[in-house]
C-alpha cells in the first residue's frame, strides 16, 4: 500500500484497482443484506461529497454522522474525507436534548441524522464531479462522556494520510497475516472499536458490518462469509460463547479475535481458547486517545493469567505513585503509557488533557501493576475505585469473580453510600435464569471464596437486564445516581 496518500485519494485508488470487488457487506437487523463494490462505494462517496459541499462543508470542517451502522454511514465518512473534512460519528439514538449538547461541542458544519437519509438517497441520480485532492487535518473524532458525564469529543490530531502501520493487521507482531482480511464489525461505529477497522478497510481489507450486534447472527456471518477477524467486547464474547450450539458451529475461518474495551473473566478466556485455540485469541488494553497499547496472545495469557500484555508496537509502560515515582513489580499504581502516537489527540468541549509526565508518558487514570516480565495487569479506573471501611476495592475485580458464577449472566459492581462503611460494595446482577436467580447469600459466598472478604459485595440486587449501550458499555455513574449516590 502506498503511503502519503490522502484518505479520499486512497478510496479512489482502490476503486480504480478493484472496481468490481465486493468491499463491504452489510447485515441488516431484519436479516437482509447488501453488497457494495469499491467502485460503487467511491461513486456514492463522490455524490455525497458534492451534496455536502453544497451545504458548505470544506477543508477542516467537522461533519457529525448520526447514522446506525450501514453503508450510508461509511459512504458519508468517505465523502467527508474527500472534502478534506473531519467525520465525527455520533450515536444515532441520543435523545434530542443530549444530541444538542453533543453537537454544541462538535460544532459541525453539517450534522447528519436519520431524517437526512431521504435527501442523501436522492443524490444517487447525480453525476459527481471530479474532486481535487484534500487532506483532512484530523482523521476523525470519537464522542465520549469520559468519567464526568459531560460531552467530550476526542479528535485524532494527525492528518488523514494513509500510513501502512495503521492498516497493519493487529496480530502481525506474532504471525504473518494473509490479505485481504474479511473483518466483521459487530460494534457500533460511533465507538472506537467499531470505527478503527476503517484503517484496515483503506488498506484493502473487506468489511462485514452488522447493523446491530446479535450473537447468533455473528456466528451465521462467520460461517457464511468465512470471516477471518473480529474485535469484540467481553459481553459480546460471552453471549457468543453462551450460544447452545456454538461448539458445533464452524469457526475455522477465524484467524484472530481481539478482545478489548473492558476486563475479561478468566473463564471466558479459557472458553475462547476451547472455541478457536490460544494462538487465535488476543487481548489488548488501550484508550481512544491513542496513547499506546498493551497486548498479548492467549498462549501468553496462560503463562501470565489476568494480564493484558506487554507494550505493543513501541509502547512503553510505567506504573507511578501519586508523586510520580516509578513503582516496582507487583506494586499498585497509576498506568502511564508512551508511544509514537502519544499526544496525537485533542479534546473539544474544554476537557483538560490527560495527566502526563515531563517526558511524555500519559495516563487515563487506570490502576494496575507490572510483573517481573513487564506484563500489565489492570485493576480498574481510579474514579471507579470503592473505598469501603478504609480499604480499596476495584469493581472490575469483583465483577470478574462474580461472572464466573454459573447462575449469573451479567453483573456490574458499584459503590453506594453507607453509614457504617462509608461506601459499600453493591452488585447489580442479571441472572442467567430470571425465574430462578441465585440466593443473595450464595452470590456473596461465591465472591468471598475467590476474593478477600472485604471485596465481596455486601448487598446484591437482581435486574432483568444490565443497562448496556449498543457498544455493551455500562455507566457506573448513572447506576450510582439511580441508587441515590
Amino acid at each position: 500500500m502506498e503511503d502519503n496518500v490522502s484518505y479520499g485519494a486512497r478510496v479512489g485508488q482502490l476503486a480504480a484497482a478493484r472496481p468490481d470487488h465486493v468491499a463491504l457487506r452489510f447485515a441488516a437487523l431484519d436479516g437482509s443484506g447488501e453488497a457494495v463494490t469499491w467502485a460503487e462505494l467511491h461513486h456514492r462517496a463522490l455524490q455525497m461529497a458534492d451534496a455536502f459541499a453544497e451545504r458548505g462543508v470544506g477543508l477542516g470542517d467537522r461533519v457529525a454522522v448520526g447514522f446506525r451502522n450501514s453503508p450510508a454511514l461509511i459512504e458519508a465518512v468517505f465523502a467527508t474525507w474527500l472534502l478534506g473534512a473531519v467525520p465525527v460519528p455520533v450515536r444515532w439514538d441520543l435523545p434530542e436534548w443530549e444530541r444538542s449538547r453533543v453537537l454544541e461541542v462538535i460544532e459541525p458544519r453539517l450534522a447528519l441524522g436519520a431524517d437526512d437519509l431521504d435527501w442523501l438517497h436522492a443524490t444517487i441520480e447525480r453525476e459527481p464531479a471530479p474532486r481535487p485532492d484534500a487532506v483532512p487535518p484530523q482523521t476523525h473524532g470519537i464522542c465520549s462522556s469520559g468519567s464526568t458525564g459531560m460531552p467530550k469529543v476526542i479528535l485524532m490530531d494527525r492528518p488523514g494520510i494513509v500510513d501502512a502501520n495503521t492498516g497493519e493487521p493487529f496480530p502481525s507482531a506474532w504471525m504473518p497475516i494473509e490479505r485481504p482480511q474479511r473483518i466483521l464489525i459487530p460494534a457500533p461505529m460511533y465507538h472506537t472499536n467499531g470505527f478503527a477497522p476503517l484503517a484496515s478497510f483503506l488498506a484493502g481489507d473487506d468489511l462485514i458490518v452488522m447493523e446491530k450486534f446479535d450473537a447468533a447472527r455473528v456466528v451465521d456471518l462467520i460461517e457464511r462469509h468465512r470471516v477471518t477477524a473480529m474485535t469484540a467486547t467481553p459481553t459480546m464474547l460471552q453471549r457468543i460463547a453462551d450460544l447452545p450450539d456454538v461448539d458445533d458451529r464452524d469457526l475455522s475461518s477465524l484467524v484472530w479475535v481481539l478482545q478489548g474495551a473492558a476486563g475479561i473473566a478468566p473463564s471466558l478466556v479459557h472458553r475462547w481458547i476451547e472455541l478457536i485455540g490460544a494462538e487465535r485469541f488476543f487481548m489488548a488494553y488501550g484508550m481512544t486517545e491513542g496513547l499506546g497499547l498493551a497486548a498479548l496472545r492467549a498462549d501468553e495469557w496462560l503463562e501470565h493469567p489476568g494480564s493484558v500484555g506487554r507494550g505493543y508496537r513501541e509502547t512503553e509502560i510505567r506504573i507511578l505513585d501519586p508523586d510520580a515515582n516509578v513503582l516496582g513489580p507487583g506494586e499498585v499504581g497509576e498506568i502511564f503509557l508512551r508511544s509514537p502516537s502519544s499526544g496525537l489527540y485533542k479534546y473539544l468541549g474544554g476537557a483538560p488533557r490527560l495527566a502526563h509526565t515531563e517526558d511524555g508518558f500519559e495516563t487515563a487514570g487506570d490502576m494496575g501493576t507490572l510483573d517481573e516480565d513487564g506484563f500489565l495487569r489492570i485493576l480498574d479506573r481510579r474514579v471507579d475505585m470503592i473505598i469501603t471501611g478504609g480499604a480499596n476495592v476495584f469493581p472490575a475485580e469483583v465483577e470478574s469473580a462474580l461472572i464466573e458464577h454459573p447462575a449469573i449472566a451479567d453483573v456490574v459492581v458499584i459503590g453506594l453510600t453507607d453509614e457504617q462503611w462509608g461506601r459499600r460494595v453493591h452488585a447489580v446482577v442479571e441472572p442467567a435464569d430470571p425465574a430462578d436467580p441465585p440466593a443473595v447469600e450464595d452470590v456473596i459466598a461465591f465472591a468471598k471464596a475467590r476474593l478477600a472478604s472485604y471485596k465481596a459485595p455486601k448487598t446484591v440486587e437482581f435486574v432483568d437486564a444490565i443497562p448496556r449501550s449498543e457498544a455493551t458499555k455500562v455507566s457506573r455513574a448513572a447506576l450510582i445516581e439511580a441508587h441515590g449516590g
